[in-house]
């Protein structure tokens, strides 16, 4: 993988035109000869280390990320499918709380990262950012390791006599959130690793840069669903076999070591440059357009009426969301253009970057907001109960921890990628006789009609369960084990593991492409970011539903009793839900347009015509470059 990956970056582009080529099939009338740039010309620019290294070095290099991130996914994921039982278990904590807790966590852990994304891209560096996000996180585990290693950080063991449990004090608990809290902080720069490692293939300059990009997210993802299941089978079973001690403290040690390989592996890395605060450009821009809401724009491609860096290749704004245009309108040429070039006053002109990276944010909203009900699930925890009350032995001497069922979903993730990127995209390709990909947008949206078939699946499943359960007399039974095997959750979870791989990756690789590249910590945050609303209203949900169906003292849909709650009915509610959001996709798709590898790939296909050429790079001077 780490080999193809690199010939994809690296070689595919030898004995090939560049693509500014491509653009000179259709040239203007009368235009003068481009002139041909160097290859000092054609570097990427603000970069430390622009060309590649040797081969060796490569993969030396590629082993480092994929083996750190694998350390940092398999300390962090494996605290996660167990933490209920730790709640419920050694703090005393009913069910509800501690899904609320747990919702509120994940929550936290996945807005923290667009904090993190603005510090990265404006201030630290994304290499500084994952590193201290890296290293927060250890000291975040660490406190919680140490919640289980001291008896007096956690309530005592119930009387086994009376049955009676004591509730853990304020300090305790103050204790056990605050971990969590740190882990959460570290998250935020932790997660800005997806943008990190994709700047390390992305080179604008490769006409195959696209499905190099392609190549990379895929991969990468599929390196973690490997961490996942290292996780959720090896980390569980430590839980479950050696207690918390050693089950805490393993993930610990993982983060330490992921932290500390990383900074010694920092002269393989490729590191961007900063910019100024995107906050701060953001405010500029609305600002600015906002007092320039009455002027009249220019036609289009009017590119001397712009302002625009020097080393920009923007050099006109695109016609999406026009009326923030007029924020790097030049109305004045003398008193807005400072003698270097620069905007004399950037509270008075914005340049067209800053401008197309607020419509980046603007126009990748609604379809960011469809990912936001694949976090409105029942989450881990039910399911964790649901998997409790099946059999799990596949010998009569070993049972699979309930924890770890999860690897089903995502190990179904991996071979999906692997069929998906090695099978499908190479057969579809030789049958229409020429290179085939589904666009990131499309994939989204397959994601979603998954993830609707997943919660149907659900449902059902969930009904048969419940059904079994009261023919066998277990319906006051907290911890009976059917005479059910829990292979009957295979199907859902191979379902949600499909819709997984679609959606999380079609996402990441959307943002990444139709944002500048100085926000790519941004955009590689946006798919965790929607996770935060869904926690949010998966717990609102949740609560809504527990008090509405428990009125009048009737036992109500939400119970410590999987056998007594009815979580079927909820899980036909999220059903429904995901159905109106696979509408609401289609319609926010059909608003956006095309995206810009789609709307590059027409132009090679049909040549380009006049209109997207910039006036001033065919060397012809509009007649708006001369009003002052």
């Amino acid at each position: 993988m780490v080999l193809c990956l690199y010939d994809y970056v690296c070689v595919c582009d030898k004995g090939r035109p560049p693509v500014t080529q491509v653009f000179n099939k259709k040239r203007l009338k009368n235009a003068p000869p481009r002139q041909s740039r160097t290859h000092e010309q054609m570097r990427p620019k603000k970069r430390i280390a622009s060309v590649r290294e040797p081969r060796a070095v490569w993969v030396v290099y590629s082993a480092n990320v994929f083996a750190n991130e694998a350390l940092a996914r398999v300390a962090t994921l494996g605290l996660l499918p167990n933490m209920i039982l730790y709640l419920m278990g050694n703090y005393h904590l009913h069910l509800s709380h501690a899904t609320h807790i747990l919702l509120l966590s994940v929550a936290t852990n996945n807005f923290t990262p667009l904090i993190g994304a603005f510090i990265a891209d404006s201030y630290l560096g994304r290499f500084l950012a994952v590193g201290l996000g890296s290293f927060i996180t250890f000291l975040g585990m660490a406190l919680l390791w140490l919640t289980a290693m001291i008896p007096q950080a956690r309530p005592p063991p119930c009387d086994p006599a009376t049955g009676k449990c004591k509730s853990a004090t304020s300090g305790q608990m103050t204790m056990l959130l605050s971990s969590l809290a740190i882990m959460a902080i570290g998250n935020g720069g932790l997660q800005c690793s997806l943008a990190f490692g994709a700047d390390q293939v992305n080179k604008k300059d490769n006409p195959n840069n696209q499905r190099a990009l392609e190549i990379f997210f895929s991969w990468y993802y599929a390196s973690t669903a490997i961490s996942v299941i290292m996780a959720f089978t090896g980390i569980v079973y430590i839980q479950d076999h050696f207690g918390w001690k050693l089950g805490f403290g393993v993930p610990s040690a993982l983060m330490f070591l992921s932290t500390f390989f990383f900074f010694l592996a920092s002269p393989l890395y490729v590191k961007n440059e900063t910019h100024s605060s995107l906050l701060t450009s953001f405010a500029q821009v609305t600002v600015v357009a906002y007092k320039n809401r009455k002027l009249r724009l220019p036609p289009k491609n009017s590119a001397g009426m712009f302002h625009h860096k020097k080393d920009s290749d923007l050099l006109v704004p695109t016609d999406k969301l026009r009326f923030l245009n007029k924020a790097c309108f030049i109305k004045d040429r003398e008193k807005d253009i400072a003698s270097d070039g620069s905007a004399a006053c950037p509270w008075s002109l914005c340049s067209i970057d800053q401008v197309e990276e607020l419509k980046a944010i603007v126009k990748v909203f609604p379809l960011w907001s469809t990912g936001i009900l694949m976090s409105l699930n029942i989450g881990g925890s039910f399911g964790l109960l649901q998997a409790k009350s099946l059999n799990r032995h596949i010998t009569s001497n070993f049972e699979v921890p309930a924890g770890s069922l999860s690897v089903i979903m995502i190990f179904t993730i991996f071979v999906w990628i692997a069929l998906y990127d090695r099978v499908v995209i190479p057969l579809a390709s030789k049958l229409r006789g020429k290179p085939v990909r589904i666009s990131a947008k499309r994939r989204m949206g397959i994601g979603l009609f998954f993830s609707f078939l997943h919660l149907v699946t659900a449902a059902i499943v969930e009904t048969t369960r419940r059904k079994r359960a009261i023919k066998e007399g277990y319906i006051n039974d907290t911890h009976a084990v059917l005479n059910m095997s829990a292979m009957w959750l295979f199907p859902q979870l191979c379902l949600g593991g499909i819709a997984e791989a679609f959606n999380a990756i079609g996402q990441n690789e959307f943002y990444y492409a139709e944002f500048p590249k100085t926000m790519s910590s941004i955009a590689s945050s946006l798919f965790g970011l929607g996770m935060v609303p869904g926690y949010l209203l998966s717990s609102l949900l949740f609560k809504i539903v527990e008090n509405y169906t428990s009125r009048g003292g009737k036992d109500g849909w939400i119970s410590d009793n999987i056998n007594k709650g009815r979580y079927d009915k909820y899980y036909w509610i999220l059903a429904s839900l995901s159905g109106v959001n696979i509408l609401y996709y289609l319609v926010c798709s059909w608003a956006y347009g095309p995206t810009s590898d789609e709307e590059h790939k027409v132009i090679e296909e049909n040549g380009s015509n006049e209109e997207e050429f910039p006036l001033m790079e065919l060397g012809i001077e509009g007649h708006y470059d001369k009003v002052s």
